[in-house]
């Protein structure tokens, strides 16, 4: 490093032909220079910089000010570590949102040691998912599409973190592709975070076991980005031969990186917040919680003890609201609604544990919903019949003949819900059992908190998902398939069945299907195959 300077790189040349930004000299602490001048220059020039000289360097970049359009405040993404972080999570919550005056006044680093303290003391560092399960999704929300379009261009990428590395790792690495994590441990005994964070930065996830060996290698130019020059005092940028400067004023120009730009789809995350937890929207919520759950009490008996015709309305009324489209043709509706009609399979995607009641009180009769290991809570409060399958194919095709020879059914092939707009692969068992098939889309809007966990506990998903203001649903029913597509009707395979229904439901709802599954969904969120637990029930 010693005698190291701006334009010894490759990007040397492009500076020095007219750059319009200004460079400014800045003096950086290094291992083996302690006093070596460089020079910053505005992140926009790299824009003007041609990919191929690019994909041969090393960025090193600070995740919060290159890539976050909110670098000011890491409150929300703690809240949510806070609020999901176990049986303890709400005093959590609490606790972390009364001391936010305090966190405010005592500086960044002392306040980030505290939100740190307050949300892993005691969490079991095994068990902790919430930085691969939940916080990504809110990441991908807070990154600029600008400083996006600039960190992808180089060919290795080294991302500078103040957050503990648990917590940004997942996102980082699975959704952006960064290839190393520089960040901060969180001190572990007997298993158990301490919550207190290591002051020197550590390289985490690469091959290589220091920055120099990383810098010797085949991309050996380091360029830094970040957002102020106190940053590049820091020692991972003090192997950087050019730096950059990203302003709060250009940050305040950025756009939000489009769904479409994800490197990575997001189709799986978990969670209750269904809302990014700022200090004033969780003071709202923690005002608005013990109505909730006072709400969701009435709402849940409305549905348990009212005959359709009354709960519907009562409940339209108190917030939940509704709307149905593209009902099938009249000769279908007459003959669905003729009690002595039976074998009629609704096929529906997967959005909340409710989606079957929803589907009778549209269509006015008596469903049985067919389920995969919903808890014993859910099943005792659930307003309608429903059977357990058991996942044995020859086993659960035998229980939906004997349900549907004595009436109706609704089933969800994908096995578990999805929030995201995507369907996962529809099992086929529901093609063979039946040639009276109505596909159902379903779509549906919280605003507060989801009615869905993986890693959670289940017996609270309709508690949670009748707390939310005003929950909403749009079903649509689209037309019966027709005989020729069905298996008994027009010896159809069941794979090309069930493909075919999950692709109507994809189209009317503008969803894209996946070849995803339960087990795909479960592993990534809950470290399991999905299957409820007694002590999850």
């Amino acid at each position: 490093m010693e005698g190291l300077h701006l334009f010894s790189s490759p990007l040397a040349s492009s500076h020095k032909k007219g750059d319009q930004f200004r460079g400014l000299k800045v003096e950086v602490n290094s291992h083996n220079n302690p006093k070596m001048t460089q020079k910053c220059h505005n992140y926009a020039f790299l824009t003007k910089v041609v990919d191929e000289v690019l994909q041969n360097l090393t960025l090193v970049f600070s995740v919060e000010e290159t890539l976050l359009k909110s670098s000011t405040s890491f409150f929300p993404y703690f809240m949510l570590v806070a609020f999901e972080g176990g049986m303890l999570g709400l005093l959590r919550a609490l606790t972390l949102l009364l001391l936010y005056p305090l966190i405010c006044m005592v500086g960044e680093e002392i306040g980030l040691k505290i939100m740190v303290f307050i949300c892993f003391f005691g969490i079991k560092k095994d068990t902790f998912r919430i930085g691969t399960s939940v916080l990504p999704k809110f990441f991908l929300e807070d990154v600029g599409y600008e400083g996006f379009l600039v960190v992808k261009r180089f060919g290795r990428k080294v991302g500078v973190t103040n957050l503990p590395t648990v917590m940004v790792e997942g996102f980082l690495k699975h959704y952006l592709g960064v290839e190393d994590i520089v960040g901060r441990e969180i001190r572990v005994f007997g298993g158990f975070y301490l919550g207190v964070m290591e002051d020197e930065y550590k390289l985490i996830g690469g091959k290589d076991h220091t920055l120099k060996e990383m810098f010797s290698g085949v991309y050996s130019q380091p360029v830094g980005i970040a957002g102020t020059l106190k940053s590049f005092q820091t020692y991972p940028f003090t192997y950087c031969k050019d730096i950059y400067l990203v302003s709060e004023a250009d940050k305040k120009k950025w756009h939000d990186l489009p769904r479409a730009e994800y490197p990575t789809p997001l189709i799986f995350h978990d969670g209750r917040l269904a809302f990014k937890p700022t200090p004033l929207a969780t003071l709202v919520m923690f005002i608005w919680l013990p109505f909730g759950i006072l709400l969701s009490i009435v709402r849940i008996l409305i549905g348990i003890l009212c005959p359709y015709n009354v709960s519907t309305p009562v409940l339209a009324f108190i917030g939940i609201s509704y709307c149905s489209s593209n009902h099938p043709s009249s000769s279908n509706k007459q003959d669905r609604s003729n009690e002595n009609s039976k074998g009629f399979v609704f096929v529906c995607n997967h959005r909340t544990v409710i989606d079957p009641l929803y589907i009778t009180y549209i269509c006015r009769m008596h469903l049985s919903a067919l389920t995969y290991s919903i808890s014993r809570v859910t099943e005792f409060l659930a307003p309608i019949k429903t059977i357990t399958l058991t996942r044995d194919r020859q086993k659960d095709a035998e229980i939906m003949q004997k349900v549907l020879s004595k009436g109706n059914i609704v089933v969800c092939p994908e096995g578990t819900t999805c929030r995201e707009p995507y369907l996962l692969r529809f099992s086929p068992l529901f093609a063979e059992i039946s040639e009276k098939i109505i596909p159902v889309a379903l779509h549906a809007t919280v605003s507060m908190f989801y009615g869905t966990t993986a890693s959670g506990i289940k017996a609270l998903d309709p508690f949670f998902l009748m707390m939310n203001p005003w929950p909403y649903y749009h079903v649509k029913f689209l037309d019966k398939l027709p005989k020729a597509w069905t298996c008994k009707g027009g010896g159809v395979s069941k794979f090309d069945v069930a493909n075919h229904v999950q692709a109507e439901i994809g189209g009317a709802l503008g969803y894209k299907c996946t070849n995803l599954t339960r087990k795909d969904k479960y592993l990534m969120l809950a470290g399991n195959i999905g299957i409820v637990s007694k002590s999850n029930k």
